[in-house]
């Protein structure tokens, strides 16, 4: 009677199978070599290890591999997240930005006001320029210390010199005053927004749009809805547009043509509530074109926190434009009294 043939232990086998390919690699001769399993992986990757079915793989690139017993799926992983507009850069990342040419006749005018900005106004400065092929850059710098002039003038900005603070956006009124362009794009240097988030603003003003508003609101979908917020919903709809929900001129970026800043007065801009009355009563076309998520990246609240040192001011800003609007109509912003016969208790 034949024996059975004894079959070999299947992990025994892959064992040996995996020390015999180990072997086969060759041992760098010094540390400056590299295993041909960890040669150009980018930092930003991790490597996985991983056990299936038996098998201990180090993947390279951050490669997954999950077996079944049909297909074979490959993903990929990355210690990176998904990016997002940065308000705060190392003063390296600003160094490698490369120095901008303003155009001699632009077509588009970028107005940046900048305070202790050294660590953005680079990079800011950069993206702002490749809106448009003809763009200037104009950088108001007030109040500052840190070397924010000498950085935004190597990179070739226009820059305007305030050795004190000018208060909150009274730079973009300077800028204005300044510009060339037939279109004036506004941000601020505390955020970096890619060029990208730009454009669409100079493209709703090509297309005939004569102030285009970041579609960014503020949270309302909660309890506790902050009262800038509030205020920015109540002015739009004293103006009769409440299709503008809570975009305001106050929110970064936004853009305008030359019409729009001739037609509401460049004095006007350093209180942008205002200026947004008075653009939407003029019968301006006023439109919220683009998103851009400033909220979760605008510093002034990180460093803070719960405590929002703007909130007065902006409200005031909001009530100033809402007392315009009251002296060009009357007492009640020009909404009727219906029928209260109010001389009937005098």
């Amino acid at each position: 009677m034949l024996s059975k043939r004894k079959l070999p232990n299947r992990r025994t086998s892959i064992r040996k199978l995996r020390s015999t390919q180990l072997a086969l690699i060759p041992k760098p001769s010094s540390s400056r070599h590299k295993s041909s399993l960890t040669r150009n992986v980018a930092p930003t990757k991790v490597h996985k290890k991983i056990r299936i079915k038996g098998h201990n793989h180090v993947l390279k690139n951050g490669t997954r591999t999950s077996s079944s017993a049909r297909r074979t799926k490959i993903r990929t992983y990355s210690s990176t997240r998904r990016p997002r507009i940065r308000t705060r850069t190392s003063t390296h990342a600003s160094s490698l930005a490369r120095p901008i040419t303003n155009s001699v006749v632009p077509k588009v005018s970028v107005v940046i006001p900048a305070m202790n900005e050294h660590k953005n106004i680079a990079r800011v400065i950069a993206y702002s320029r490749n809106v448009h092929p003809d763009t200037e850059v104009i950088v108001v710098v007030n109040g500052s210390s840190d070397g924010t002039e000498r950085i935004a003038r190597r990179m070739g900005a226009k820059v305007i010199v305030y050795t004190s603070p000018l208060g909150h956006d009274v730079g973009r009124s300077v800028g204005a005053n300044h510009a060339k362009g037939d279109i004036l794009l506004f941000t601020d240097a505390d955020i970096v927004i890619p060029t990208r988030l730009l454009t669409p603003f100079i493209r709703s003003i090509e297309k005939g749009v004569d102030v285009a508003l970041n579609r960014y609101t503020g949270m309302v979908n909660t309890n506790n809805v902050h009262s800038v917020v509030l205020a920015k919903h109540a002015l739009n709809v004293v103006l009769h547009r409440s299709d503008l929900t809570g975009t305001s001129m106050t929110t970064i970026p936004h853009a305008m043509s030359r019409k729009a800043l001739q037609t509401i007065g460049s004095e006007w801009l350093a209180v942008p509530p205002k200026a947004l009355a008075i653009a939407v009563w003029l019968g301006l076309n006023v439109q919220s074109t683009a998103h851009v998520d400033v909220g979760r990246s605008n510093p002034r609240k990180r460093k803070w926190k719960k405590v929002d040192p703007l909130k007065a001011l902006i409200i005031g800003d909001h009530l100033e434009a809402i007392s315009w609007i009251i002296d060009h109509t009357n007492e009640r912003g020009g909404y009727t009294d219906s029928i209260r016969r109010r001389d009937m208790v005098r």
